[in-house]
């Protein structure tokens, strides 16, 4: 079979036709709109199937190129750091510190389901550890880094279990979280409970009506910095040993930039024009990341994986509707973080920011909910899942 390799530029092209595919089939078919799919999820989604298409036909594989892909998502996370409002941080510790239990309880759950039916099912219990917080709350990444290990204590063929199981959970993810949200807040009638923005925020907001075409230069000028300066702060990190997101550092400077310039007044902070940028960085990666799913992946799953894979999947959901929904505080934010819990705990954290922000997307604004959801997901997920991971290794 013929591979047909694209370059970067091409598959950024690919990535924005996949935009405009998915914004035209949100538009025209409603159960999109309903259920409040997001737009780079239709549109990749689609591109994916077409390229399944010519891998399954023989015609030919077609291979992304990850360079801008992985840009697009350090400077998306970097517009995160710099609506990291201190006020805000402070007054949502709360939130963080029960993010941060629920996914303690998630990781241990998603792995005991996991293992035990894959033991039920007279299957290697390392399956069990492979298609659960392996790949479903850690993703692809968590999923490429413990492959070798299981393949060590005896699971043959791990690395390709763990993708498939991660490609599925990725794509069960991004799915059910705007519907489920969007579920509790008509159910529940939760838009009465929407808070108010901070009032030094919507200032910083309402310099200007709207983003001036001036300053997207000075705020992507400032986003460089940021970048640039959290690549570094990456690296030291790393000369410990630990293991972080490479978007880490940038965002952390983001967030000290914007709160350097908003509390001292020495410079102005173009937040507006930021979240602009974000949202675009947004929409590129979440359509790089999807066009490349290979999702014939999941063919070489045999029926026991299946059922572990749909297991998994129930479970997550049922855990964000009625542990995540609850603990968080039954209100409008919670139930915009509960999308974005079953966007992590099955994919990955862009896609539990794409499905708040399709949640979002005509209702009022949640800026706690995107403020704990990525430091949760970006920092103290991996911790916790690559502690729970390890010592499941060794029970096993």
């Amino acid at each position: 079979m013929q591979t047909v390799t694209l370059d970067m530029f091409q598959t950024l092209a690919i990535a924005a036709l996949a935009h405009y595919v998915g914004l035209f089939l949100q538009k025209k078919i409603r159960f999109f709109r309903r259920f409040c799919i997001p737009v780079p999820v239709i549109g990749g989604t689609v591109i994916a199937l077409l390229t399944l298409i010519l891998y399954v036909t023989g015609a030919a594989e077609i291979s992304f190129a990850d360079t801008l892909k992985d840009v697009c998502m350090v400077f998306f996370f970097t517009t995160v750091g710099f609506g990291a409002n201190l006020k805000l941080l402070k007054s949502g510790s709360k939130v963080l510190i029960k993010l941060i239990l629920l996914i303690a309880i998630l990781a241990v759950s998603q792995n005991l389901l996991t293992v035990g039916l894959a033991t039920l099912l007279k299957q290697n219990p390392l399956i069990g550890l492979g298609t659960g917080s392996v790949s479903f709350l850690g993703g692809h990444g968590t999923a490429a880094a413990f492959a070798p290990l299981l393949e060590e204590h005896g699971l043959t063929g791990a690395l390709t279990i763990c993708s498939a199981a991660a490609t599925f959970g990725l794509i069960a993810g991004s799915l059910s979280g705007g519907p489920l949200a969007n579920h509790l807040i008509r159910k529940k009638d939760l838009i009465r409970t929407a808070k108010p923005e901070d009032p030094s925020v919507e200032t910083e907001k309402a310099k200007g009506k709207k983003s001036q075409a001036e300053n997207f230069a000075k705020a992507a000028f400032q986003l460089a910095i940021a970048v640039g300066a959290g690549t570094l702060l990456t690296k030291l990190i790393s000369l410990t040993g630990l293991v972080f997101p490479q978007y880490i550092g940038s965002m952390f400077f983001g967030c000290i930039i914007s709160n350097v310039g908003s509390y001292t007044g020495k410079f102005t902070i173009y937040t507006r024009e930021i979240e602009d940028i974000g949202a675009i960085m947004l929409e590129l990666f979440l359509g790089m990341a999807l066009i490349s799913l290979k999702i014939w992946q999941l063919f070489h799953l045999a029926l026991p994986l299946v059922v572990l894979l749909l297991s998994q999947t129930v479970f997550t959901v049922l855990f964000a509707r009625f542990a995540a929904f609850r603990f968080l505080g039954k209100d409008y934010d919670a139930a915009v973080m509960t999308s974005g819990v079953c966007g992590f705990s099955m994919g990955a954290t862009p896609n539990a920011l794409s499905n708040m922000q399709a949640v979002t997307a005509n209702r009022p604004a949640s800026r706690i909910s995107f403020l704990v959801i990525p430091i949760t997901g970006g920092i103290f997920l991996d911790i916790i899942n690559g502690l729970t991971i390890v010592v499941f290794l060794n029970v096993l």
